[in-house]
């Protein structure tokens, strides 16, 4: 069964290389909306440094987004799903196969360009760090939440827009104490510990109950 989903991962891997929407496309479309804020915020250098990290973080959350919505539609069309299904792994652990590819190709490559662009909107280094942090730690979470819309999306064609209208509103808690983590290097209140013990909790529970429920997601649009 290990060798089954190291087999998945690693195809999934290449596709999501091959078809251009991973790494490559996630990172530009980060870049793109850190480089053009600060545009509309204005030189305004302290106030780049306080709402830094929520920039950064709503940057990264839309990234996420981006291939989720092929993610099972892809399969479901070519046939490939449905050999999946009578595989002796089970849905579950294909849905994680799966998810986990796409942070890797995706998610992975935000938080190593995170402190890069971080620079651009004047974080200081213990800020930018504990932004780094966080990332490492929420952006599974996105993942693993989205693909419960991913799941949903390969029973509708065209169901992009319909991985947006479902992942979005479970994503909000993630983005809250995320923000709120970063924001504790600025001068909070709070201490970094408990906003990121929260945000690790759910991505724990995202990790383990977004793969279950896009198994049951999935079960239910083969019947």
């Amino acid at each position: 069964m290990s060798r089954a989903f190291l087999a998945l991962l690693t195809r999934d891997l290449r596709l999501a290389l091959r078809a251009g929407g991973g790494a490559g496309l996630g990172v530009v479309f980060f870049l793109a909306v850190v480089v053009v804020t600060p545009f509309a915020i204005g030189p305004d250098l302290a106030l780049l440094a306080r709402i830094g990290p929520a920039i950064l973080w709503i940057g990264a959350l839309l990234a996420s987004l981006i291939g989720l919505d092929r993610l099972f539609a892809a399969d479901a069309e070519d046939g490939s799903l449905d050999v999946l299904a009578m595989a002796p792994l089970p849905l579950e652990l294909v849905a994680a196969a799966k998810g986990l590819a796409h942070w890797i190709a995706t998610g992975l490559p935000l938080v190593v360009a995170a402190p890069v662009l971080a620079l651009l909107l004047n974080l200081a280094p213990a800020s930018t760090g504990a932004l780094t942090l966080t990332l490492l730690v929420g952006t599974p979470a996105i993942t693993f939440l989205g693909l419960i819309g991913a799941a949903f999306a390969a029973v509708f064609r065209r169901g992009g827009l319909l991985v947006a209208v479902l992942v979005m509103p479970l994503t909000i808690p993630v983005l809250i104490f995320a923000v709120a983590a970063t924001g504790t290097a600025l001068g909070g209140t709070v201490p970094f510990g408990t906003p990121f013990r929260i945000l690790l909790g759910l991505s724990l529970a995202a990790m383990v109950l977004g793969p279950i429920a896009a198994a049951a997601a999935l079960r239910v649009a083969r019947d």
